[in-house]
């Protein structure tokens, strides 16, 4: 049987790792972020903890798999992914957050029979996959004509129009704007675009001509 700080130590670095995954969620405003990162992992955890209890305890009664609730896991988290993914026409959103949430389900397991650096390792890769990758998707070819972006602006009179001004100046026709205040305090806004694009433009040429309009602080491409 597993001593107490030994549950707890697992625990402990499922909200831990789940967390490090849904801060990155959160700050994209993903409808899965840091809460629901967290509890996934940390319920994930708790259920390996279950299955190796329950096999100790009953272990001389009958033969039991210790791994057969930890399964069940694996495939029901698909109903938290579902609810993650929306589709926008002919653009499908969500399909990383579902699977950062598969993930760290998986990870939660891993932390639960104590493989420590497997689980570690693991969410370094997610991290990174999650965090650096996205910057060289705008480099690879693409031959749909539509592009997601994220700018974080300043909020004042006119920013909008400086915004609009670059793109149409590129030919470039915004489908579809929402903007959603940030920091009040700052005056700063999270400005989210849909534009059309040519099949042959250069992705990463319209972030870099984003990145350069007068009070923009942020540009990530969705």
């Amino acid at each position: 049987m597993l001593e107490f700080h030994e549950i707890i130590i697992r625990l402990i670095l499922a909200t831990i790792l789940g967390g490090l995954i849904g801060i990155e969620r959160e700050s994209l405003r993903r409808a899965a972020g840091l809460r629901t990162h967290i509890l996934v992992c940390a319920g994930s955890t708790l259920v390996m903890l279950l299955s190796l209890f329950v096999f100790h305890s009953y272990r001389t009664y009958t033969n039991m798999d210790p791994a057969r609730l930890g399964a069940q896991v694996i495939s029901g988290i698909g109903f938290l992914g579902a609810g993650t993914i929306i589709r926008d026409g002919n653009t499908i959103k969500g399909l990383t957050t579902a699977a950062s949430l598969w993930a760290v389900a998986c990870i939660g397991l891993a932390l639960g029979v104590g493989f420590y650096m497997g689980a570690i390792a693991t969410t370094l890769i997610v991290l990174i996959v999650l965090k650096i990758f996205s910057k060289f998707e705008v480099y690879i070819p693409d031959k749909r004509n539509t592009m997601n972006l994220k700018l974080v602006i300043n909020n004042v009179p006119g920013q909008l129009g400086r915004v609009a001004e670059a793109l149409g100046h590129e030919n470039l026709s915004i489908l579809n704007i929402t903007l959603e205040m940030e920091d009040a305090e700052s005056c700063r806004a999270a400005l989210f675009l849909k534009l059309r694009i040519n099949s042959n433009e250069n992705r990463g040429n319209i972030v870099t001509l984003l990145s350069k309009i007068e009070g923009v602080f942020q540009v990530a491409v969705l």
